[in-house]
């Protein structure tokens, strides 16, 4: 996952009507297994925005967007991208790249507010992205964790995805298995059937399966993910056709 500089960017608003008819167009053209893209300002190489018509067209139902870093940091790109994946018929899924070395409460609160909740049409539940253990011990950054996740439920009202590579699941974390309530997203790169789910989780929700793929409208390369099915019905746990509610 994962930077860049800014640049002025038009956004095309859509009326409420021409919404309601992508989001009844995506649903009816769902495919069996939903796959999409994640992004950060990485893929914004030299300014450039990503057309996320094009990502739509090319059959992803999906992506994960970089909201928010640490305690400051919020994607420069997160508006731009987000409007214009939901004017695409693009289901929006948005992360907080965690830093465990600062307090979890203002992390969480500062990505809640940068999200808006995510509770709209076309949104999945938030993401923590899990991947350096800022200098904690095990102990530490699972605490930390709890209080990331508990205080994101209690701002959003959804419960929260988890990602995370298995090693780092098993060292930082002991393995533990006091997350598994919270859906897993898991990268693993080696080509497997299936990828190596850690820390006592039954199965996946999201497997991103490379770091280097290659789809219409987002210029160099990007991760690639494949949603499971574990949730159920795509479209409901998308908020797809201005459906509402928890996760």
């Amino acid at each position: 996952m994962h930077r860049t500089r800014w640049r002025s960017i038009r956004v095309i608003a859509l009326s409420g009507i021409a919404l309601g008819s992508i989001l009844t167009a995506t649903t009816q053209t769902a495919q069996a297994t939903p796959t999409g893209p994640d992004v950060s300002s990485w893929q914004h190489i030299d300014g450039r925005m990503i057309d996320w018509f094009a990502v739509r067209r090319s059959g992803h139902q999906f992506a994960m967007v970089k909201a928010t870093e640490g305690l400051s940091y919020v994607n420069p790109y997160f508006v731009p991208d987000s409007l214009l994946m939901r004017a695409a018929g693009v289901a929006r899924g948005t992360y907080h790249y965690a830093q465990p070395g600062l307090p979890p409460e203002p992390q969480a609160a500062l990505y809640a507010a940068v999200v808006l909740g995510q509770n709209g049409p076309l949104d999945l539940p938030p993401v923590l992205d899990m991947e350096h253990s800022g200098g904690l011990d095990p102990a530490g950054l699972i605490d930390w964790t709890h209080r990331y996740l508990n205080t994101v439920r209690t701002l959003t009202g959804r419960m929260p995805i988890i990602y995370t590579y298995p090693n780092f699941w098993k060292s930082a974390m002991a393995n533990t298995n006091a997350f598994t309530a919270y859906p897993l997203w898991i990268a693993d790169y080696r080509g497997n059937d299936q990828p190596e789910v850690p820390g006592g989780w039954p199965t996946w929700t999201f497997w991103q399966t490379t770091d280097s793929g290659s789809i219409p409208g987002i210029s160099g390369r990007t991760d690639v993910n494949v949603y499971s099915g574990a949730q159920g019905d795509f479209a409901r746990f998308a908020h797809m056709g201005g459906l509402t509610g928890s996760g």
